[in-house]
């Protein structure tokens, strides 16, 4: 699996390393080029994984505000239930990152 923009990969995984959920793809931590990712302010907290991380996505010149988004420590319950711990796990914005199989 690969998050593009533009031409440039982002991020690259086997489609096993990869978790799916709720219509997104999330990336290992390991697997985002370095660099690419900025902390944004942006604040959300979901009832059931906890408190999200947005990310702005830097590639050249290109900024994407809140391009992506993980979960720093996910609640024991959302790793239950999705059937591993995917804390720091990526996941991109599909408006503005392309994900390919």
């Amino acid at each position: 699996m690969k998050a593009v923009v533009g031409e440039t990969v982002v991020a690259e995984a086997a489609d096993e390393a990869v978790v799916r959920m709720e219509g997104n793809v999330y990336f290992p931590p390991d697997s985002v080029v370095a660099g690419v990712l900025r902390d944004s302010p942006t604040p959300y907290t979901c009832p059931w994984k906890g408190r999200a991380q947005y990310h702005d996505v830097l590639v050249g010149e290109t900024v994407l505000n809140d391009g992506a988004w993980s979960y720093p420590a996910v609640k024991e319950s959302a790793a239950a239930r999705v059937g591993r711990d995917f804390s720091g796990y990526v996941a991109f914005d599909g408006r503005q990152v392309r994900i390919e199989i």
